[in-house]
């Protein structure tokens, strides 16, 4: 494969935290019934990619149709179709637009499970943006897993995702805006608006890293590819 046309670099997976992440999915006691709670996120997080994949189909990206045209047809990424691959409804509610306060933070520690003082001290703010550190939560989750407590452990491991793998902002960080998206319950529409608006802005730019959910938009694209054992050996 010919990557000549546009420079955009990888997008790199192979992420500290991120495999620290993926240590912790021992950690969910009933996958099958997270995957019913929170979505199939756990899926996103343990996704085998292949090297190069993306970077062709980037390549494609039309900015004047805003899809990606190929030859003999055009695909685009939709919400029934991320809403499906994520396992997550699209909500019947005005989508995320970044305006939305976050809870009173006494309200906003009661349904992270956290003390208020335990709030207070780890509630800090990082590249102009308020949220916690993923080292924090990881502990957290780590102790609620040790005490038996499963429905904690499920509630700020899918934090942890949405800060780190579906709205990745601030390396090792979980902010505001991935908090806020996390409590709406609609994901969905955020995640199609990022792929669309990073896709055609470093497009526009003639290269760049693609900052948005990578592994969502991979799955999307080899849901479109035929799935025989000849198509995949083909380099």
């Amino acid at each position: 494969m010919d990557f000549g046309r546009r420079s955009v670099k990888k997008y790199n997976l192979i992420n500290p935290k991120i495999d620290e992440l993926k240590k912790l999915v021992s950690s969910i006691a009933d996958p099958i019934g997270f995957r019913d709670r929170y979505g199939a996120l756990i899926s996103l997080l343990t996704l085998r990619m292949e090297e190069g994949l993306l970077q062709t189909l980037v390549q494609f990206y039309d900015p004047v149709y805003h899809c990606v045209t190929f030859p003999d047809y055009q695909l685009m990424p939709t919400l029934e179709e991320y809403a499906q691959l994520l396992h997550i409804p699209v909500a019947d509610t005005v989508p995320f637009s970044g305006s939305e306060k976050l809870p009173e933070h006494s309200s906003l520690a009661k349904v992270l499970y956290m003390k208020k003082s335990e709030f207070k001290n780890n509630f800090t703010t990082k590249g102009g943006l308020p949220g916690f550190t993923a080292k924090f939560l990881m502990g957290k989750v780590s102790y609620f897993a040790s005490q038996g407590c499963d429905i904690i452990v499920e509630h700020l491991f899918s934090l942890l995702i949405y800060g780190l793998l579906l709205f990745p902002n601030i390396e090792g960080f979980v902010d505001s805006y991935a908090i806020r998206i996390f409590l709406s319950g609609n994901p969905v529409p955020t995640l199609l608006g990022d792929t669309y608006h990073s896709i055609h802005y470093r497009t526009l730019k003639g290269g760049g890293t693609i900052v948005c959910c990578i592994p969502l938009l991979y799955k999307w694209f080899v849901f479109h590819l035929p799935k025989s054992a000849t198509f995949w050996d083909c380099k």
